[in-house]
């Protein structure tokens, strides 16, 4: 039987809820919920609506104030982040082709039906992608160079945030990715058995709430 996936709202709230006890910091860098009008207005300059679980995110957080690792690789991204990042890939990619798909790649480096909804560290985009297929809102990358990277894609953003949740209260990891708290108490995930990060002690994130 296939495990039945929260909606976002519900992942957000056990996510909070676990950072209230455990991660004040990343509790207060996330922002709070996007209004109406600002996901309206971003749903006009990107001339497509919102993916539904995307839109229910935002209205349970507006991104972060800050760059932050309360999930795994993906930081997430305000409606006006979601639109500047959109913007400025589309710019870049009529001005270099990069709406093509070339021979050597199984993706375009860009396409306009990609939502960027998070980003990495490095500021590659994690995206929606909102394409007509049998795999409708999967989750993407599109890099700095090459094409777009499906590969091993989460099936949704639910997804990904439920498998967030489920870590953080029933232990265990986000693929291969487990959830530590840094000596400053920030919410950290790397490989299992971790022990360090840049010399600073890691260690295993408590499971569950007391």
């Amino acid at each position: 039987m296939s495990q039945q996936i929260l909606p976002p709202s519900e992942s957000w709230r056990r996510i909070d809820a676990w950072l209230a006890m455990h991660s004040a910091f990343d509790l207060a860098a996330l922002n709070p919920p996007a209004t109406a009008d600002e996901v309206r207005d971003a749903e006009q300059a990107l001339g497509i609506q919102l993916p539904g679980d995307l839109a229910e995110s935002l209205r349970c957080h507006n991104g972060l104030s800050t760059w932050a690792t309360l999930l795994p690789e993906q930081s997430p991204l305000s409606v006006s982040g979601i639109v500047d990042r959109w913007q400025t890939r589309m710019d870049v990619a009529t001005e270099n082709d990069g709406l093509t798909t070339r021979p050597w790649d199984d993706e375009p480096w860009w396409h306009p039906l990609w939502v960027p909804w998070a980003e990495s560290a490095d500021g590659v985009a994690q995206v929606i992608d909102q394409r007509p297929s049998p795999n409708p809102g999967r989750l993407g990358w599109a890099g700095h160079s090459g094409g777009g990277d499906f590969t091993d894609s989460w099936p949704g953003l639910a997804h990904l945030l439920h498998a967030v949740a489920q870590a953080l209260h029933d232990g265990g990891g986000v693929r291969d990715l487990h959830p530590y708290l840094t000596e400053e108490g920030n919410l950290w995930w790397d490989e299992e058995d971790s022990h360090e990060l840049n010399g600073q002690p890691l260690r295993p994130a408590p499971v569950g709430l007391p």
